[in-house]
């Protein structure tokens, strides 16, 4: 079932904050706009996975959007001095963050269309 109401509007709200947030710190760590550009989109190879089906499609879609992801190669730039995969990281989360803003949420496993957002 769709979150609706008052929490859906929380959830998109959190999502231009992330979003934003991602932006600004991108900007902080002078990484290069048009990588930016060319990778934003890079998420979404994940609906590939939909050509084998739905539920294969969802798993792969949801692996690629949400923040486990970018938060674990933040980190491991972080812990390890590789301050150069902290862009990724952030390109990685500002794409998730605007799909969330959106309203494109989680992907369940019956339909491309069905997602946690509604």
């Amino acid at each position: 079932m769709p979150v609706t109401g008052l929490p859906r509007t929380w959830l998109r709200l959190e999502g231009l904050a992330v979003f934003a947030a991602s932006l600004v710190a991108y900007g902080w760590q002078l990484g290069g706009w048009g990588t930016f550009a060319l990778l934003f989109l890079a998420p979404d190879v994940s609906m590939a996975g939909y050509l084998r089906g739905p539920a294969f499609g969802a798993r792969l879609y949801n692996l690629a959007h949400n923040y486990v992801g970018p938060l674990f190669l933040a980190m491991y730039g972080l812990s390890v001095g590789r301050g150069d995969v902290i862009p990724y990281a952030l390109i990685w989360s500002a794409h998730i963050g605007l799909d969330r803003m959106l309203g494109l949420g989680l992907k369940y496993d019956t339909a491309f269309r069905e997602t946690h957002l509604g």
